[in-house]
């Protein structure tokens, strides 16, 4: 499957381009707005080429690039495995968490989007410190054992693990430093860490606190002969 820029300049796809966009979040297909002269890739010759499309869902405007394949006469080849220049942003339940977590952890993830791995580390053990700011270190050591059980339940090898747990919990005066297969591992684990203290603790409280009312409403609503009815049975059995 090709990509062709023809003599005329016009702008020929073999298949339609879709892709999840960044902004809206919707799959949908990119529609070519700026492409490519052929009189000026044939006198540059360059191995790429950007193209900018927009997105048929929210018209913002999309940047990829693509490998040229072949200068031919008539036409000019380009890949059709596109490069995408934004990344897509990471999602999280931020709205569960205190502001200056969420602060740190939205420019943790977008400095991983970004691909400034060094920056995500960072960004990441300081979102950790906030949260832990003010726990026990009985809750410090629940934290590490969380991210140990993650890290094993994903089959991580122990250098990995050692490494993402010393990023996380290690040294503060010891940069953090991660590679792009570590943080691949280091950004799922932060989500879940963050998702088990704040979203899945704030979701079962909730959850919890409405069975619990429908509970003392039902008894509220038992009548007093009933109620001394249940209770001996209670007692008896």
């Amino acid at each position: 499957m090709s990509i062709y820029v023809n003599k005329n300049n016009s702008f020929e796809q073999s298949e339609t381009t879709t892709r999840e966009c960044p902004h809206c979040g919707a799959h949908a297909q990119l529609i070519p707005l700026a492409t490519p002269s052929f009189e000026e890739l044939q006198r540059a010759r360059p191995q790429h080429v950007g193209i900018v499309f927009r997105c048929a869902s929210c018209n913002e405007p999309r940047f990829l690039r693509a490998t040229v394949r072949a200068f031919e006469p008539e036409r000019v080849e380009l890949s059709m495995n596109l490069i995408e220049i934004e990344r897509l942003r990471e999602r999280f339940h931020y709205g569960y968490l205190v502001e200056d977590v969420e602060r740190l952890l939205r420019e943790a993830f977008d400095c991983y989007s970004a691909g400034c791995l060094t920056a995500f580390a960072l960004l990441s053990r300081l979102a950790v410190d906030a949260a832990l700011e003010k726990a026990d270190p009985a809750t410090r050591r629940r934290w590490q054992d969380s991210l140990r059980d993650v890290l094993q339940i994903a089959e991580v090898d122990a250098d990995t693990s050692r490494a993402l747990e010393a990023v996380l919990f290690g040294d503060s005066n010891v940069a953090p430093s991660v590679g792009p297969d570590a943080a691949a591992v280091l950004i799922e684990a932060v989500k879940d860490l963050f998702y088990q203290a704040y979203v899945r603790t704030a979701k079962l409280r909730a959850a919890m606190k409405v069975r619990r009312y429908f509970v003392d409403e039902a008894l509220r609503n038992v009548t007093p002969i009933e109620r001394a009815r249940r209770d001996t049975s209670a007692k008896t059995s």
